[in-house]
């Protein structure tokens, strides 16, 4: 679409090939109903129902495992994180771990689970979001680190992930977005 081929969301002609309130040629105005406005106002879902699934069972499948759970043996956290202690990118989190393997896995799983729960519902979702990145960096600098080619380890492309999650939360089919509603309801009884 060139200057002018389009009319903006206020009569007037589009600008650099933008549509209706500025986004893309199409798109249509936010209350709009047209596919690629409802396309693009659904587009975070299906990551934020994959992020938060994926995590909530990582969670679960870690707190139902005696083997991950327990201070030493096959399976054991303990047993991973001395396995790759000295390939570890940040090798003093290993050992950070290493001082209480229980303690540290337990907070690993239930830090899933919050983050799945929180971005599955969307509650505090760009808080939920945060978490699930800083858990993807930390097994990245611990677990992944010695993928070679890099992208073979699968904590950098989760980490990539979260970061729209972060930017733009969960503005749709949301707690956060039902809570918002609100406070801007209430906000218009109280000052209008």
């Amino acid at each position: 679409m060139s200057l002018g081929a389009g009319r903006g969301g206020d009569g007037g002609p589009a600008v650099g090939g933008l549509g209706p309130a500025g986004g893309p040629p199409g798109a249509g105005a936010p209350g709009d109903g047209g596919l690629r406005a409802t396309a693009a106002r659904h587009a975070l879902l299906p990551l934020r129902i994959f992020l938060g699934f994926t995590f909530v069972y990582a969670g679960l499948d870690k707190l139902t495992d005696d083997a991950f759970l327990s201070s030493s043996g096959p399976g054991s956290l303990a047993q991973m994180l001395e396995a790759v202690r000295e390939t570890a990118g940040a090798a003093w989190m290993v050992d950070l771990a290493l001082e209480n393997p229980e303690g540290f896995g337990y907070a690993i799983a239930t830090g899933e689970l919050a983050v799945g729960l929180g971005t599955l519902a969307g509650l505090w979702t760009r808080l939920a979001a945060l978490g699930g990145a800083v858990i993807s960096l930390t097994f990245w600098l611990t677990v992944s680190w010695p993928s070679d080619p890099y992208y073979y380890g699968n904590d950098l492309p989760y980490l990539m992930a979260w970061t729209p999650l972060i930017l733009a939360g969960a503005p749709l089919l949301s707690l956060d977005a039902v809570l918002a509603t609100r406070r801007r309801r209430r906000g218009r009884h109280i000052f209008g």
